[in-house]
């Protein structure tokens, strides 16, 4: 891929995600393709089900990014993601995407955020308490993966 054609990619799969759709997003990635975050460890199908998942569920949930490397076959994506966690706390998280592609789809992805930070806005005082713990990433990844029908991570 040349540098403009994985700036092309990068910017078709984050306005997909902007438009909260869901399925455009899986539909960028090979069947055998892997994703991690701090809550998430996902291979294949997987993944699609998470963006899927998350875009319907976002209660007041709006993306911006920049675009800010894209060279042939990889991408950096500066990221905000605003909403409402649980539908009742705002939350505001900045995330930088370290994306790898073939033939113009996504073959690794690793998303970096300030789980502590993220911690204390979507769940408030226990997050703020315990954001740092290796508990709390656990918990919040069991929980996602079993509302978003996915592993938890390990």
């Amino acid at each position: 891929m040349t540098n403009a054609e994985t700036r092309a990619a990068l910017t078709r799969f984050y306005e997909a995600f902007a438009r909260r759709d869901g399925e455009a997003m899986a539909a960028m990635y090979t069947p055998e393709a892997t994703f991690e975050d701090p809550v998430f460890l996902l291979t294949g199908p997987d993944i699609g089900k998470m963006w899927i998942g998350l875009t319907r569920g976002a209660k007041d949930f709006s993306v911006q990014f920049n675009v800010a490397k894209a060279g042939s076959g990889t991408g950096a994506v500066e990221w905000t993601a605003r909403y409402l966690f649980g539908g009742k706390r705002p939350v505001v998280n900045v995330i930088v995407s370290e994306i790898e592609m073939w033939d113009g789809l996504i073959v690794r992805q690793k998303d970096t955020f300030d789980f502590p930070r993220w911690a204390a806005q979507a769940l408030g005082l226990p997050g703020l308490l315990f954001g740092r713990t290796q508990w709390l990433r656990r918990s919040v990844s069991k929980s996602g993966a079993a509302r978003l029908g996915v592993p938890s991570k390990p």
